[in-house]
């Protein structure tokens, strides 16, 4: 089964909020993409909802549900007690755990899960209760995907930061080995493989090719970029033609 995209849209919740008008529409671009043949969209909310708000969380709810049946909602944010109360509001198809502190611009490191397990463990379980799926950030270290199949998560999605945005090809080679160990660690330890950050149409060949088993890749700031060239439908077939969902 291919990989499938993901297009996270808070690259255009944050250029509509720059000057807090409606445009440019979040909802509207979401369903460009989705007409593109995206597989689902991705939102970050944070709590001074300086890009994605909770109304949009609300909108796209809606709108997925509504208008695309069958296309995935995944919400990623740090597991506090209003974020958990606004996913058990909204339900969506996946919950992606990442540890940001609220200050952070991007998302930059994945979990401790060592230091983290209990917490990790009870609010794996209350999203279970849900009915919804889980995936755990984590950095490409393979030794963690066992403590995150051990806390209860569904899926890692590996953090591929270093690898997409490595200054030269030896260190992009070094990082992409341990992305790829990592999510070997992954299938062995029977978890679902997401990845994302950083990751272009260039860089995402070699690395589906290598994964053939990779479920998702969450994609904004590249899908956002890569829009304003060739318009957001042209970027989403080009990403889909770069992970080989065509």
């Amino acid at each position: 089964m291919p990989c499938k995209l993901s297009v996270n849209v808070n690259a255009i919740a944050y250029l509509r909020n720059r000057r807090n008008l409606p445009w440019p529409s979040v909802e509207d671009l979401c369903r460009v993409a989705l007409d593109a043949g995206a597989a689902g969209i991705t939102v970050h909310p944070r709590p001074d909802e300086r890009h994605i708000r909770r109304t949009d969380v609300t909108d796209i709810c809606r709108l997925l549900r509504k208008q695309y049946p069958g296309r995935e909602f995944n919400i990623e944010g740090f597991p506090d007690e209003s974020f958990l109360r606004l996913v058990e509001d909204a339900r969506p198809d996946q919950v992606t755990l990442v540890p940001d502190d609220p200050a952070q611009t991007t998302s930059d490191h994945g979990w401790n899960i060592a230091a983290n397990r209990d917490r990790l463990r009870s609010v794996i379980a209350r999203l279970h209760h849900g009915n919804m799926r889980v995936s755990l950030f984590i950095d490409p270290v393979p030794d963690l995907v066992e403590q995150a199949r051990e806390a209860g998560a569904d899926r890692v999605e590996i953090f591929t930061g270093p690898y997409g945005g490595a200054a030269n090809p030896e260190d992009a080679r070094r990082e992409f080995d341990k992305v790829v160990a990592t999510g070997q660690a992954a299938t062995r330890s029977g978890l679902g493989l997401n990845a994302g950050h950083d990751l272009t149409c260039a860089n995402l060949p070699a690395l589906v090719a290598a994964l053939p088993q990779l479920q998702e890749v969450s994609i904004g700031h590249a899908v956002t970029a890569d829009a304003l060239m060739y318009g957001m439908a042209e970027a989403v077939r080009r990403f889909r033609a770069a992970i080989g969902d065509v």
